[in-house]
């Protein structure tokens, strides 16, 4: 009788050492789980930083700039103001600009700040965006022009002016475009992947801006390679 107790308890003793053995082994498999997700954040940092320069966005613009110059006699005769057009004094000119606007998010800079976590959910905070304006010129080959006998040609610098012009009216334009938007998509595309890879689902990702930009906003982000 003593025998087949002292047996049953060792039975029962190597069976409360088994079942903590596979306790232990099951904690530890789970511990790497815990070590990935405390690590995600890190990782996420460095991955990011090796996209550097993301170019996200090119659009090609074609702006034609008219300028309609007319000779007119101004003055006043017996206290009366006369403003005449002079015949054949008219001239008139379309300058077409084609400009390259390329924007791009520089990633060196990106650290845990730019990174916002609630449970699953992430938000990733793009650095502000760039903008270079690249090749604009006028397309000389197409330029009109009507100039009058009386009249001199368009000099070099009234040009060099209404090349500027252009430039400012498709600077002006840049909010309209899009493009920025279209950068902010772009970016995400690269992004989100990684982060599916991490573990994070795609519906709890967000990726955005800092902020709305505006037209101020949009001189200091811009960059002008001519």
């Amino acid at each position: 009788m003593k025998k087949y107790v002292i047996f049953t308890c060792a039975v029962l003793v190597v069976l409360g050492l088994l079942f903590c053995h596979s306790r232990i082994e099951h904690e530890d498999a789970e511990a790497p789980v815990v070590a990935q997700g405390i690590d995600t954040i890190p990782m996420l940092v460095t991955q990011v930083q090796k996209c550097a320069k993301l170019y996200t966005a090119e659009y090609r613009v074609h702006k034609i700039v008219t300028h309609d110059d007319v000779l007119r006699l101004k003055g006043s005769v017996l206290q009366r103001d006369f403003n005449i057009k002079v015949p054949l004094g008219d001239r008139k000119i379309a300058i077409p600009i084609d400009a390259k606007l390329k924007a791009y998010i520089d990633f060196s800079q990106f650290s845990e700040k730019n990174i916002e976590r609630q449970g699953d959910k992430i938000t990733i905070l793009l650095p502000d965006p760039k903008v270079t304006m690249t090749s604009s010129k006028i397309d000389q080959k197409n330029v009109k022009q009507y100039v009058s006998l009386t009249r001199a040609n368009f000099s070099d610098a009234e040009l060099a002016n209404y090349q500027q012009q252009g430039r400012d009216a498709i600077i002006a334009s840049i909010p309209e475009l899009g493009i920025l938007e279209t950068a902010q998509e772009n970016a995400a595309k690269v992004l989100v992947p990684m982060l599916c890879e991490m573990g994070y689902q795609e519906e709890n990702i967000t990726i955005a801006f800092r902020k709305q930009y505006g037209t101020n906003d949009i001189m200091k982000l811009l960059k002008v390679e001519d």
